[in-house]
C-alpha cells in the first residue's frame, strides 16, 4: 500500500470504523456516568482515554494518519456535545475549602481594624500636643 493509498482509504470506511468501534463505546460509557459528572475529569478521563486510544488504533490498523482532520472534527463534535458545559479547567467548579478562604477573608478584616484602630489612636495621641 502506498502512501496515496492509505490517503484515500481514511475517508469512508475509516470515518465508519471509528463510529462502529470507538464512537459506540464512548457514548455507552458517557450515558452510563451521570450527566452531573460529565466535567469532573477524573470521572471522564478513562472513557476519554479509551475513546483516544481507540482512534489511533484504528488508524493504524488501517495504515491511517492520526491524528487527521476527521478525528479533530469528532473530537470537536464529542466536546460540543458532552463537554461544552465545563469549565476551561475541566473541573466542576466549586468554593475552595475554609482553610484556604479563611486566611483571605479574615487578614483583610484584621488589617483594617487595625488601621483604623491605628488612626484614632494616633488622633487622640497628639491633639493635646498642639
Amino acid at each position: 500500500m502506498t502512501d496515496w493509498d492509505s490517503l484515500f482509504c481514511c475517508s469512508g470506511a475509516y470515518g465508519r470504523a471509528i463510529s462502529d468501534f470507538c464512537v459506540t463505546k464512548f457514548t455507552l460509557d458517557m450515558k452510563a456516568l451521570d450527566q452531573s459528572l460529565w466535567c469532573s475529569w477524573s470521572d471522564t478521563f478513562q472513557p476519554y482515554e479509551e475513546l483516544t486510544n481507540c482512534t489511533y488504533f484504528v488508524a493504524l490498523k488501517m495504515h491511517c494518519f492520526w491524528p487527521n482532520q476527521q478525528i479533530d472534527e469528532l473530537f470537536i463534535r464529542l466536546h460540543r456535545d458532552y463537554f461544552h458545559d465545563c469549565a476551561l479547567t475541566g473541573r466542576l467548579l466549586r468554593d475552595p475549602p475554609i482553610r484556604i478562604l479563611g486566611p483571605f477573608i479574615g487578614v483583610p478584616v484584621l488589617v483594617t481594624l487595625l488601621m483604623t484602630a491605628l488612626v484614632v489612636w494616633s488622633g487622640k495621641c497628639c491633639q493635646g500636643i498642639v
